[in-house]
């Protein structure tokens, strides 16, 4: 685990609030250290959300500070989304460097769940309104 440059009880509450936020908003914009560590408790919580049991809920509330909604948020609606889905729900987008320590600096977001489309090969069109036509 990486220290971030404060101390363990900061560090900790930092790390749970910061994944309130990517839950809540769905994107944060933070340095790049921390982002990759917050990752990893976004997964997890999600992990949790997906197995549903009352030990994963508990778990999450604890790391959470006992915020019902965002777990709430969790269970329902990101667990349903990522349902079809082992693992990934994050993304890292990199921007360019802060201005005053030349950190740095991408947004932290839920990657999108938008299922595709089959889309039909365009032979079984053709002759589909080849047989509409006759």
């Amino acid at each position: 685990m990486r220290k971030l440059g404060v101390d363990n009880k900061h560090r900790r509450s930092m790390l749970a609030t910061m994944t309130k936020q990517v839950v809540v908003n769905e994107s944060i914009t933070t340095t790049e250290t921390r982002a990759k560590e917050v990752r990893k408790f976004v997964e997890k919580m999600i992990t949790y959300g997906k197995k549903g049991d009352l030990v994963s809920r508990r778990k999450a509330l604890a790391f959470l500070h006992n915020d019902k909604k965002v777990v709430d948020k969790i269970f329902h609606d990101l667990a349903k989304r990522y349902e079809n889905r082992n693992g990934g729900y994050t993304q890292i987008l990199k921007l360019s460097e802060r201005r005053g320590d030349n950190s740095l600096m991408v947004i932290l977001k839920l990657v999108d769940e938008a299922k595709p489309e089959e889309k039909k090969p365009a032979k079984e069109k053709a002759k589909k309104a080849e047989k509409e036509d006759k």
